[in-house]
């Protein structure tokens, strides 16, 4: 019986490294695609893509996640219209490090709306995130790229976005698929508003490999594994391993675009990552997000 469960652990913990891998590598893919496609319509047809495989999930008690929905899916908007655009504007490798500041803006940010104090270990790794920004951004040379300054936002919105969506979904059963769904339906539609003179539909096999990953595995995979290894594990053990992913993006965008994070870099960006995996593990399970995707730690779409 122990030897069936530790290989379901081992099992779950594998999936998750390989969802933090497949995270990490988003990044780089996103990069690519945007080289063949503008912003506005490469998330409308990921997005679209991810709404029409999901409608099913909006029968039946799935249509409860229509109110919530709704208003996330449009801070959800938001969320991606600046990573998008960051990821194009500044380096796949900085873009992973900086939007795991989330993971340490979360707690302040449920201070300022659910009035819930943060864990005094957490103003250490607030410190540390800052060191690490300002370390990964040039030190003492600082240049903040607009880049830099997207992703920054969409970190910041990110952790909005939790905080709203407890607030939101509240006693209430909502499935996780089916939030997903309509806030997936919302940031298409807003891109498809925002984006009236789009250009045809590229033909390049490389975008729709790259949209095509993104849509199955970055979101369906990575919600399908992290709602098994919940089932399996603890959410911080959940949360540690998928502290990774920011890690696994540098390497990535490093083999497959060349990038270099010089010394100063990499001091900056584990740094960041440190200051990630101590507030994850500080003995309080970290709010559930549905960036994107209604996993239970936290996903993008």
């Amino acid at each position: 019986m122990k030897g069936t469960l530790r290989q379901g652990l081992w099992l779950a913990d594998g999936m998750l490294l390989m969802v933090a891998l497949i995270w990490g590598s988003s990044y780089a893919v996103a990069k690519q695609a945007l080289l063949f496609y503008p912003v506005l319509g490469f998330l409308a047809i990921r997005f679209g893509l991810t709404f029409v495989l999901l409608l099913p999930q909006l029968r039946g008690a799935g249509r409860r996640a229509l109110r919530p929905g709704l208003p996330l899916g449009l801070v959800m908007l938001a969320i991606f219209l600046c990573e998008t655009w960051g990821v194009m504007l500044t380096s796949a490798s900085n873009a992973a490090f900086l939007i795991s500041l989330c993971v340490v803006i979360t707690p302040f940010m449920e201070w300022l709306l659910l009035r819930q104090r943060p864990h005094n270990t957490l103003f250490l790794a607030c410190a540390m995130s800052l060191a690490g920004v300002w370390l990964l951004t040039g030190g003492p040379q600082l240049s903040l790229n607009l880049g830099d300054a997207l992703m920054l936002a969409a970190a910041l919105l990110r952790a909005v976005l939790v905080c709203l969506t407890r607030r939101l979904t509240a006693g209430r059963e909502i499935p996780a698929l089916a939030l997903t769904a309509v806030q997936s339906g919302v940031v298409a539609a807003g891109c498809i508003l925002l984006g009236v003179s789009l250009p045809a539909l590229p033909v390049e096999p490389g975008f729709w490999f790259g949209t095509l990953y993104l849509v199955l595995f970055a979101t369906l995979f990575a919600m399908f594994a992290q709602n098994r290894a919940l089932g399996r594990s603890s959410a911080t053990r959940v949360s540690l391993l998928m502290g990774s992913e920011p890690l696994f993006g540098a390497i990535i965008a490093g083999v497959w675009l060349g990038e270099r994070l010089g010394p100063m870099g990499w001091a900056g960006g584990l740094l960041i990552m440190l200051a990630t995996l101590c507030t994850l593990g500080i003995g309080r399970q970290p709010a559930p997000s549905t960036a994107g995707d209604g996993a239970p730690i936290r996903a993008r779409a």
